[in-house]
């Protein structure tokens, strides 16, 4: 404690209450007029709006009568909609699988075409690649059969005995 008051300096002590007292004159003049004007708003807000449900549920009671009234003509009318909404429906879902089953038989129709111009393409690739696999094959006999000179001469001789003349 004796520390305390041996380290305590007026200048500071002056500075900070200087700043108090600024801060609280500061917090008045822009704070607190602002908040309390706001709670006054809020407390009128909450009057009016108390005076505006009293007068809503008054016209709420009023109401109730016409509302009942309302709500047997519609459930009448909605009787005769939904009736004509099924009778609607009905025709519909008729219509729709008439259509589906039209659509699927073409559907199928054209598949059946597509993988067949789809089989006839891929014979076709097939057979050009088995050719050229052949020409390939055939190119690189002949090309072993005639580098050596000895049987170049015999595959002509073998070729001539062949001829017939």
């Amino acid at each position: 404690m004796e520390q305390l008051l041996n380290d305590f300096s007026f200048g500071l002590f002056f500075w900070q209450i200087l700043l108090f007292i600024l801060l609280y004159f500061l917090l008045k003049k822009f704070a607190w007029k602002p908040i309390l004007n706001a709670v006054d708003d809020r407390e009128e807000g909450i009057k009016n709006a108390l005076e505006e449900a009293e007068n809503a549920r008054k016209e709420i009671q009023n109401l109730t009568a016409d509302n009942e009234r309302i709500l047997k003509e519609a459930r009448i009318e909605r009787d005769a909609m939904l009736k004509e909404a099924r009778e609607m429906k009905e025709s519909m879902i008729t219509d729709a699988k008439d259509e589906a089953k039209a659509q699927a038989t073409k559907v199928i129709d054209q598949a059946k075409t597509t993988i067949e111009a789809e089989k006839h393409a891929a014979i076709a690739e097939i057979k050009n690649q088995v050719a050229e696999l052949s020409l390939g094959i055939a190119e690189k006999v002949m090309r072993s059969e005639l580098s050596d000179k000895n049987k170049q001469i015999k595959l002509v001789e073998d070729m001539l005995k062949e001829v017939k003349l």
